[in-house]
């Protein structure tokens, strides 16, 4: 039953390590390509272009860690203390079927909501006597659309593993507090919160491998040619300059260059997270 999950990730996520090389190479359509070693990622380095999708990439994934990491811990405390088996299983349909939409359906969703015309939105700036405002092209706000509708897609369906972190606490817990008067704040406190620790602690490190990947998927959906300066990352760089202009090794170094970072923010966050907590990957 693993194999199809093995070989997606063999295929994927192994094999192109191999072609990680291509970041050290002058790629040529006639083979073999020549060795150039640093000169790529010096020309990377010496673009002001690669400096400022680097810093839009930091600002979109630190507001998602600080906006959106939070968030699906909040959905799970707060499921977990609804008492009716009904109202739970209707809110948890409501919450998880957005994940389940691609983010080019959730990109119309929003472009429609936020329509300075005929938008539900923009209608209801108007009545209250605000001129509209076209949030999609308007760069102060598009990075916090980025992060409202991270929450709306992944919120519900990320709180799965702190539901299941929080079913396995020992009942007994709870009951002690019971008996010693704890109400619901206190035992969220003092038993809830330290029990999915160690779940927060490994997620948290595995995020933070992910930190500059900042969704391709959702900022391609989201950009246009008015916001692109305030949204293009790393990823839609490499998109970019891979793609379209062919330039190949360029990519390769910009992709190493985010792979070996991200590395670095795991194992800086793993030994933070073992010296504060106890706790880390290992």
């Amino acid at each position: 039953m693993m194999a199809p999950g093995l070989i997606f990730f063999l295929i994927w996520h192994y094999v192109p390590i191999w072609e990680a090389k291509m970041a050290f190479e002058q790629v040529r359509i006639i083979p073999p390509n020549i060795w150039v070693g640093l000169k790529n990622f010096q020309m990377l380095f010496s673009s002001p272009v690669f400096y400022q999708v680097v810093l839009n990439t930091l600002i979109i994934s630190g507001m998602k860690l600080l906006f959106v990491f939070p968030v699906p811990i909040v959905v799970a405390l707060l499921l977990n203390e609804v008492r009716s088996s009904g109202a739970r299983k209707w809110i948890q349909s409501a919450i998880y079927l957005p994940h389940f939409l691609s983010w080019v359906v959730i990109a119309g969703v929003f472009i429609a909501l936020l329509s300075p015309s005929d938008g539900v939105v923009g209608q209801i700036t108007q009545a209250l006597g605000f001129p509209p405002v076209n949030y999609m092209t308007n760069t102060g706000s598009i990075r916090w659309i980025l992060v409202l509708s991270e929450n709306w897609r992944s919120a519900g369906w990320d709180s799965l593993l702190y539901l299941a972190a929080i079913i396995a606490i020992d009942p007994a817990l709870y009951d002690a507090a019971d008996i010693d008067g704890a109400n619901r704040w206190q035992k969220i406190r003092y038993i809830t919160l330290p029990g999915i620790t160690p779940t927060i602690a490994t997620l948290f490190i595995l995020n933070m491998g992910m930190f500059l990947r900042a969704d391709l998927n959702q900022v391609i959906n989201f950009q246009n040619d008015v916001n692109s300066s305030t949204i293009d990352i790393i990823d839609t760089y490499v998109y970019r300059i891979g793609l379209n202009t062919g330039e190949y090794s360029l990519a390769t170094a910009a992709g190493l260059f985010k792979a070996v970072l991200g590395m670095g923010l795991v194992l800086i966050s793993h030994f933070v997270s073992k010296r504060l907590t106890g706790r880390g990957l290992w």
